[in-house]
C-alpha cells in the first residue's frame, strides 16, 4: 500500500485527465500490486484472509425498536400543553439555551424552566408505563 502511495505521488505530473482521477489512482495502485507481486514471485507470498469487517451499526430489528420508541415518545408529548411541549423541544431536543427558548416564546426563564420541568416529568411518567420510551432514554424504568 506504501509502494502503491509513493507510485501516485511520483506519477502526479504525469496524469493527463483523459480517464477519472478514481480510476487513474486504481491502475497506478494495481501496477503498483502487481510489480510487488512480481518481485516476490518466487517467494511463497501469500494473501492474508482479511476478517469481515463487524458494522457498529445498529440491526434492522433495532432501528425498528428504536422507531416505535421514538413515535411513542412524541405520542407523549403531543398530550402536553402546547408551552410545555414547545419549550421541551427546543431545549431538550433542539438543544437550545433555556434564554433563548424564554426569548423565543415570550416568557421569563423562570417559566421556561418550570415547562421544561413539567415536560420531563410527563416524559418519566411515560418511561415508567412504556419500556421502550425508558430504554430510548436510557433509564431504567423511567428512575
Amino acid at each position: 500500500m506504501q509502494d502503491a502511495f509513493i507510485q501516485i505521488f511520483r506519477s502526479m505530473g504525469t496524469f493527463r485527465g483523459e480517464a477519472s482521477l478514481a480510476t487513474w489512482l486504481d491502475r497506478v495502485a494495481v501496477r503498483s500490486a502487481y510489480s510487488y507481486l512480481n518481485k516476490r514471485r518466487n517467494e511463497n507470498v501469500r494473501l492474508a484472509v482479511v476478517p469481515e469487517p463487524v458494522s457498529t451499526e445498529p440491526g434492522a430489528d433495532q432501528r425498528l425498536i428504536t422507531r416505535e420508541a421514538t413515535r411513542r415518545l412524541y405520542a407523549t408529548l403531543d398530550k402536553l400543553a402546547a408551552p410545555q411541549r414547545v419549550a421541551f423541544t427546543l431545549h431538550v431536543l433542539d438543544g437550545r439555551r433555556l434564554k433563548d427558548v424564554a426569548l423565543a416564546m415570550s416568557a421569563t426563564v423562570v417559566a421556561t424552566k418550570v415547562r421544561v420541568w413539567r415536560a420531563w416529568r410527563a416524559v418519566y411518567g411515560a418511561a415508567k408505563r412504556d419500556p421502550l420510551i425508558a430504554e430510548l432514554l436510557g433509564t431504567d424504568k423511567g428512575g
